[in-house]
């Protein structure tokens, strides 16, 4: 381990490092250095050493971030995500790797996900015609959570194609985030409609392949890697501030936060949910605040959504409300905290 790496049973705990393996490799061909790099943030040059050693979400946001500035490259995330698929979620991508279907894999990463990376969550939308699998941040404080999402979304588009084949494509794919000054390297990865400016990241595709057998599918060493996840889900799944958070991103875009809602999601009453709660120091109208400041914050930071949708989207009465809130969390109005943001990112640049 790494002065960098952290315990994992800490909240604060948020992704193996193997899912940014190919940063310094990136960042040499970009002509730059990755040692000065990691120590301009603070960050041991070793911490590439081993893709098991961990960095917390927010720290590796900030190195992404501070990549971009330096290298000016603007899809530096997309080309991070392009490096990754099944491998980089360690555990977890194996277990999927041996599924019986396309389904199933998926479900084991968005069931188990958060014992990869605490931050971010993923989730599976399925109609009868299409399915979505999204990837969507809730780590308060994240920087460059465009970078982030650009490269979630490579990684599942290479996941996909890892589990169905080379005749496997998206229907369309949605950034959460305006469409960059350069969208040419995104349109030559994807190969499919991208839609910018969307509520959430996600990769969008025909819901036929969630039948898709898997060709690797081995019931015994399926049934052995699933002890082994289980076995950590025990030992580190005891976060349920964390879990809170991890649902109620996709929650609050959907219309179903109240406590009632998520309490029902673990199968307590929401009076036994905020006890709960209490014992690590927090409570679910803070947690719900902190979700909806954070998801305001990217909307108003990597989008070009009006004031009025975002209120819309996060279910305030009308734009006023939307504002008082805003202000109470940050001290600004949510307009004057987008014109002071773009502000200080042009100055970074």
């Amino acid at each position: 381990m790494t002065r960098n790496s952290t315990d994992p049973s800490s909240p604060e705990t948020a992704l193996r490092i193997g899912a940014t393996m190919a940063l310094p490799a990136i960042l040499r061909d970009l002509g730059a250095d990755p040692a000065r790099m990691l120590a301009e943030v603070s960050l041991d040059a070793h911490l590439f050493d081993n893709p098991d050693n961990r960095i917390a979400y927010v720290a590796r946001s900030r190195l992404i971030a501070h990549c971009v500035a330096r290298t000016g490259c603007g899809h530096l995330g997309l080309l991070i995500g392009q490096q990754n698929d099944l491998q980089s979620l360690g555990l977890i991508g194996l277990l999927a790797k041996y599924s019986p279907d396309v389904r199933t894999a998926l479900r084991s990463v968005v069931n188990f996900l958060h014992l990869h990376v605490r931050g971010a969550t993923t989730h599976l939308e399925t109609s009868p015609d299409s399915a979505n699998l999204s990837y969507e941040i809730y780590q308060p404080g994240a920087e460059a959570t465009d970078q982030i999402g650009d490269g979630a979304l490579a990684t599942i588009y290479n996941m996909m194609r890892s589990l169905c084949g080379p005749g496997w494509k998206p229907t369309e794919v949605r950034f959460a985030h305006r469409e960059p000054d350069d969208a040419l390297p995104f349109r030559n990865f994807f190969r499919a409609p991208l839609v910018f400016n969307a509520e959430k990241n996600a990769v969008v595709f025909a819901a036929d392949w969630l039948n898709h057998r898997l060709p690797a599918a081995d019931p015994e060493l399926h049934g052995l890697l699933l002890k082994q996840v289980d076995a950590l889900e025990a030992r580190y799944g005891d976060d349920l501030p964390g879990q809170v958070r991890a649902v109620l991103r996709t929650a609050l875009l959907t219309g179903y936060a109240s406590a009632d809602q998520i309490a029902a999601l673990f199968s307590i009453h929401s009076r036994t949910l905020n006890r709960r709660l209490h014992a690590f120091g927090t409570n679910f109208q803070s947690l719900v605040d902190e979700s909806r400041f954070e998801i305001a914050r990217q909307m108003l930071e990597d989008s070009r959504m009006d004031i009025s949708q975002i209120a819309l989207t996060l279910d305030y009465a009308d734009a006023s409300a939307f504002t008082r809130a805003f202000r109470r969390w940050s001290g600004a109005t949510p307009a004057q905290w987008r014109v002071n943001r773009n502000a200080a990112s042009q100055r970074n640049t």
